[in-house]
């Protein structure tokens, strides 16, 4: 049986007693749930042109927008999941920078007589860093324009555009992905999705297709991908290293920010690219390891990423590797415990996929914090995190 069903199919009350009443649910529901997206960016097409065209976005290298890509944790990965994509489709300057950074250093990002668009991820929309940074920008900085997106419509970001409708507009996302439990599962990939539709406007139909080709991947590759999460979660890893480049590099951040967070930090993370890895924080990846690589369609990439695995396989390093690829992994297999295939063709561009690949590393924490005796939905039973970060005190 897939084992992420078998969660599914519990008894209500074992699941509310065992931690398991939403993350099973929110990470099985990502494929169906990102057809509602694609089709809520399509509802506000009007509005979402609007503000890209009163930003200046498109109008060219000389004088189009400087474009910024706020959220902290889960929210900063979902930027830079888009960051590639994004400049390509603009052809202007997009980054994604932390609102914990740019709360902090916000005149090193901040030039006079510029223009600027800020395009904020937030679940909650109730992150201290986020609701302060768009307070200040919308109270100090009338120059710059805001896009929200969020999956509350009652959060404090979402109020704020409402009140500045001039310079701000909230996409609201459905409230099934507004996740219940602690980890953002489908809250993540659906904010990647609605980036990637908002990159799309002027070519939504065709983006429709890669969207419903996503959805079909996806079904498929969740069951593939939890049964190897129990098998390795049973192997009792105390670490875990992932890697990935361009976008996929946001792929292993996230995952290993999931498997930290699902497992209360018993399992420590670490994630690079696979040049930075070998400057150092190679040291870390030893017999108690979990090695994944999530392996670039792009044949330039795939080089230095299969260097790295015979290097690894060379020194005999990690207690299990698996990677993760668009296509069939032949040039792989002797180098590795386990190949995952998206099964979506050795081209699919690694700017679509986010969104797949990183449901491994969801479902890696999800059954390692259920191997470590956790409730994945409270996986820090002592407070240390809490589902929306705690208000700190803000300096000006």
């Amino acid at each position: 049986m897939d084992p992420l069903r078998a969660l599914l199919d519990l008894p209500d009350q074992e699941k509310v007693e065992r931690g398991l009443e939403h993350t099973p649910r929110e990470i099985w529901q990502q494929p169906e749930t990102w057809s509602k997206t694609y089709e809520r960016c399509l509802s506000q097409r009007a509005e979402l042109n609007n503000v890209l065209r009163r930003a200046g976005i498109g109008r060219g290298n000389t004088s189009s927008p400087t474009v910024y890509l706020i959220g902290a944790g889960s929210s900063d990965y979902t930027g830079r999941a888009l960051a590639p994509l994004l400049r390509r489709r603009w052809s202007c300057e997009v980054w994604a920078i932390p609102s914990t950074t740019l709360l902090t250093e916000f005149e090193e990002f901040h030039r006079p007589g510029k223009e600027y668009l800020w395009i904020s991820f937030s679940r909650s929309g109730d992150s201290p860093e986020g609701v302060a940074l768009l307070e200040q920008a919308l109270d100090r900085h009338k120059e710059i324009r805001h896009l929200v997106i969020t999956c509350n419509a009652q959060g404090a970001m979402a109020q704020l555009c409402l009140r500045h409708t001039d310079r701000a507009l909230a996409l609201v996302l459905d409230d099934a992905v507004n996740d219940r439990g602690l980890a953002m599962t489908s809250s993540f990939t659906n904010m990647v999705l609605a980036g990637q539709c908002v990159g799309h406007l002027d070519d939504d139909a065709q983006f429709g297709e890669m969207v419903a080709q996503l959805c079909d991947t996806g079904r498929r590759f969740l069951p593939v991908a939890a049964e190897a999460a129990v098998a390795i979660s049973l192997l009792g890893c105390t670490r875990a290293c992932f890697v990935g480049a361009g976008v996929l590099r946001a792929v292993a951040d996230e995952s290993a920010l999931k498997v930290v967070e699902l497992t209360g930090g018993k399992i420590t993370t670490l994630a690079e690219t696979p040049l930075g890895l070998r400057h150092g924080p190679l040291s870390s990846v030893d017999a108690h390891t979990l090695f994944v690589a999530f392996l670039s369609s792009e044949a330039r990439r795939r080089g230095y990423e299969l260097d790295l695995l015979r290097e690894i396989d060379r020194k005999r390093l990690g207690r299990v590797r698996t990677v993760v690829a668009a296509g069939r992994c032949e040039d792989t297999s002797s180098l590795v415990d386990r190949c995952l295939s998206l099964n979506c063709g050795a081209r699919f561009p690694d700017q679509f996929r986010p969104v797949l690949d990183v449901m491994l590393g969801q479902l890696l924490g999800l059954f390692a914090s259920m191997q470590c005796g956790l409730k994945p939905d409270q996986p820090s039973p002592s407070g240390t995190i809490t589902r929306v970060v705690g208000a700190i005190k803000m300096y000006s």
